[in-house]
């Protein structure tokens, strides 16, 4: 009886898948059976007997190797990542139509046939007439010129303009006087600023002293400040109750004058009815210099830009 070939292969195969799954579940019974024996404790690595010991944290630190940063390279075309690293494959011509736009917005191209405008460096410059071109130049030279000359001009002798000064200034500076004081011609009396003033464009604050120089009319006191805290001034007081110019006095100046003109009309007569004067100036300044006045203490004046 013979048996089939088909059969035999079909047979043989079986037999061969049989023996296989046996060995495999053998094999893998066995593999389990030695590793839950061998894990009776967690595997500790060896430490290697040859570490280098540190003194300070700072040489542990220092001995410490960098560790490079390595980036896996991306799958995806670069031209199409955006700043934050993000893919798009619309990306370039996003950017393109962003650069576009933004022409646009600033209005350096114009297609409209309505707006539409030729840029600088294409346009046709007009013919220009060479005489009327050196004219404007000659023109402009002169004007240049004259200009120059009006500057080195001033430059050569500036004058200060004193009404810039007055204008800086308060047109009434309240002052008083700073204790009794007696005063004579070119004596100086001392004061003192009531409140803040604004003198020559400098701010000058209460109870700055303030000193004037005195000189005499009849029954006034003049008196005249020509400098604050160092800088040079031009101002004058006025006495705070009638208004007017300097203190109000009584001497008796032309009292005086009279009785020394006529003592020397008495004294100088040479021939009969011709009286000599000669002496009228010479009692004006001897009385203007004897004369003293006495300047009460917190008498107010107010101050005023001499003009």
């Amino acid at each position: 009886m013979k048996i089939e070939k088909n059969k035999i292969v079909f047979g043989s195969v079986l037999a061969v898948v049989v023996v296989f799954i046996i060995a495999y579940t053998v094999s893998v019974l066995s593999g389990d059976e030695s590793k839950s024996e061998s894990l009776t404790q967690t595997a500790v690595p060896d430490l290697d007997e040859n570490q280098k010991e540190y003194k300070t944290k700072l040489e542990a630190i220092d001995a410490l190797k960098e560790v490079r940063e390595t980036n896996a390279p991306s799958i995806y075309d670069e031209k199409n990542i955006d700043s934050l690293g993000f893919y798009d494959p619309d990306f370039m011509d996003k950017e393109k139509v962003r650069i576009v736009d933004s022409i646009y917005k600033h209005n350096r191209i114009t297609y409209s046939k309505d707006t539409y405008v030729v840029p600088e460096r294409y346009r046709r410059k007009p013919k220009v007439n060479e005489d009327t071109l050196t004219a404007k130049k000659d023109e402009a030279i002169a004007l240049k010129e004259l200009g120059l000359e009006h500057q080195l001009f001033f430059a050569s002798d500036p004058m200060a303009n004193p009404k810039m000064d007055i204008a800086n200034t308060d047109a009434e500076i309240l002052v008083e006087v700073d204790g009794n004081q007696v005063v004579k011609t070119n004596y100086r009396l001392r004061m003192r600023l009531l409140k803040d003033a604004l003198i020559n464009g400098v701010k000058v604050p209460k109870n700055t002293p303030v000193f004037g120089f005195i000189s005499f009319k009849p029954n006034r006191a003049l008196i005249e400040i020509e400098n604050i805290n160092h800088r040079p001034v031009k101002l004058k007081a006025f006495d705070l109750q009638d208004g007017s110019e300097g203190i109000y006095v009584e001497n008796s100046f032309r009292a005086d004058l009279s009785r020394e003109i006529v003592d020397d009309i008495v004294g100088d007569i040479n021939i009969a009815g011709v009286p000599q004067v000669s002496g009228i100036q010479k009692v004006f300044r001897k009385n203007q210099r004897t004369v003293k006045v006495t300047v009460t203490n917190n008498y107010k004046l107010i101050l005023k830009p001499a003009l």
